[in-house]
């Protein structure tokens, strides 16, 4: 199998770090990786299409619209997207495509880096079973998600007093699956910094996320996407 990490933008998330760090989770599993600083990849719709997995670490990043249906196009055919954070899901603010892809966007994170807060896990699914519930200090994100993802993980609000607050309890997903076409995509929202995914069960969650997302090109061999093209604009 391989993988494309390809990472910039905002360099308060660390991304050159945190791009290493996904790069060795997936050198072990056996996954080949190429490690990119530039979007140029994404030019390449052929080449998307022979990767089994994209891997974006960016943040506050621009992406246009034909980077963005190369991307949409090799996804539908069965190449993997995963991703954590703002490197996914803070990406590229102005392309819808892109957020429907992903299946969700930031918003907030009231409080800020060192909020402490418990992340509550589906114990039946095959990429969070036997972790277990845990608590993580750094960013708590609020997150805009599409209701048709398949959530694995849950964080409360409010756990900081601000203005969302007046909205009562909401239990905001922080880890999903979902499908696009035949491919797989997961995301998870924690990894503000590098050391938030560096070992214990986000670590492990990002591993299982990964290696899931990959493994779905396998799957997709020889399947077409016509059962879910109709006629006209797409967006």
């Amino acid at each position: 199998m391989r993988a494309l990490v390809t990472w910039g933008g905002w360099e308060g998330h660390e991304p050159d770090r945190v791009a290493a760090l996904l790069r060795s989770i997936l050198e072990d599993e056996g996954i080949g990786v190429v490690v990119t600083d530039s979007l140029d990849a994404f030019d390449d719709a052929e080449g998307l299409r022979s990767l089994d997995l994209i891997v974006p670490v960016w943040t506050m990043a621009e992406l246009s619209r034909e980077r963005a249906e190369n991307v949409s196009e090799a996804v539908a055919r069965g190449t993997g997207l995963a991703g954590c954070h703002g490197g996914m899901c803070d990406a590229f603010r102005g392309n819808p495509l892109w957020q429907f892809i992903t299946g969700g966007n930031w918003v907030a994170h009231p409080g800020g880096d060192g909020v402490r807060f418990r992340l509550r896990l589906d114990p039946d699914h095959d990429l969070t079973a036997g972790i277990g519930d845990f608590e993580v200090e750094t960013e708590q994100y609020y997150l805009h998600v599409d209701p048709a993802n398949r959530v694995l993980a849950w964080t409360d609000f409010p756990t900081v007093s601000w203005y969302h607050a007046a909205n009562g309890p909401a239990a905001v997903p922080a880890a999903w699956t979902r499908h696009w076409g035949h491919g797989r995509v997961y995301y998870n929202a924690l990894g503000h910094k590098a050391r938030v995914l560096e070992a214990g069960p986000v670590r492990e969650m990002l591993r299982r996320g990964l290696v899931w997302a990959a493994q779905g090109r396998a799957a997709a061999a020889g399947l077409g996407v016509e059962v879910w093209q109709s006629a006209g604009s797409h967006w």
